[in-house]
């Protein structure tokens, strides 16, 4: 346990958590640029030692960036930079079953991504001629395996840590994410009930993909905030309604963290444990010196 960091990603209320010493901001640029914010980090004392916290408000403090327009590589990138062993995401999203209630956490273990306008890869080939062509000209090409999007020893441990809270724990369940940031409507609602998904949210997915590439153990705590509007006996969401709810939430959220420090799982058992290993199609000879440093962090 000793040396583990735990990285998360999440808002800006669960900086407070006490017990945390040497608390400190730090700036951090990565060869995808810059992170939403400062990450703050801090050291925690746990039975089985001390471990290192860091957190990544990923819409920036006061909530500035929409879903669509958050750097998702370069705040993964920054947490590896600083040294996460491990990621965290906590997020708000809405339920899509009657048993998920407004209220309850979900420890989920699928994604469903409909997202179509964010980089979600480090190994992106962009359209010839665009900028992001020019910035990332030379990438190669990896395919990380991902039927298992989450790491199943850190969602273990997080389910047992959301249940210290006392709050109703979901273990397993299918994100979807969507592109966001309007809410669905009553007819997409209803489609993406019918196949049977458990939460809808705007940024895990992203996460998960990217934190597969960093070879970092992932998980999720999904704290629900509302029914989407699929739900006949309620009036279709809004932002007053999930703000409400997310701030009876975040003292859970925050109680779970703590706990899971505690519980953190040996990473080399993670499915994320050299998921490059075989994953980079690229002859190494055909990698450029200059692209070889821009990958330094992922491939060494």
């Amino acid at each position: 346990m000793a040396g583990y960091v735990l990285g998360v990603l999440g808002g800006s209320g669960l900086y407070e958590l006490a017990g945390l010493s040497d608390v400190r901001e730090e700036k951090v640029e990565t060869s995808w640029g810059a992170p939403s914010d400062l990450v703050v980090s801090g050291n925690l004392a746990t039975p089985n030692g001390a471990v290192k916290l860091l957190f990544l408000p990923r819409h920036g403090r006061g909530h500035r960036i929409a879903p669509s327009a958050i750097n998702y590589r370069a705040n993964v990138a920054a947490l590896k930079a600083l040294g996460a062993t491990h990621l965290a995401a906590v997020s708000a999203v809405g339920s899509m079953k009657e048993s998920i209630a407004p209220g309850h956490l979900v420890v989920v273990d699928q994604f469903i991504d409909l997202t179509r306008r964010r980089a979600s890869t480090f190994f992106s080939q962009a359209g010839a001629g665009t900028d992001e062509a020019r910035a990332e000209a030379g990438s190669p090409v990896a395919h990380v395996a991902f039927a298992d999007p989450v790491c199943k020893l850190l969602a273990d441990a997080l389910v047992e840590s959301a249940e210290t809270t006392g709050a109703v724990v979901h273990r397993g369940g299918t994100y979807l994410c969507i592109e966001g940031p309007q809410f669905s409507t009553r007819a997409e609602s209803l489609l993406y009930r019918s196949w049977g998904v458990d939460v809808i949210g705007m940024t895990n997915a992203t996460e998960a993909k990217l934190a597969r590439e960093a070879e970092l153990p992932f998980a999720t705590l999904a704290l629900a905030t509302d029914y989407d509007c699929w739900h006949d006996a309620h009036e279709s969401v809004t932002v007053e309604q999930v703000v409400a709810t997310m701030k009876a939430n975040v003292s859970n959220a925050r109680a779970a963290i703590l706990a899971l420090a505690a519980r953190l799982p040996d990473p080399r058992a993670s499915n994320a444990h050299g998921a490059l290993k075989h994953a980079v199609m690229t002859s190494p000879d055909a990698i450029r010196e200059d692209v070889r440093a821009r990958y330094q962090l992922l491939l060494g």
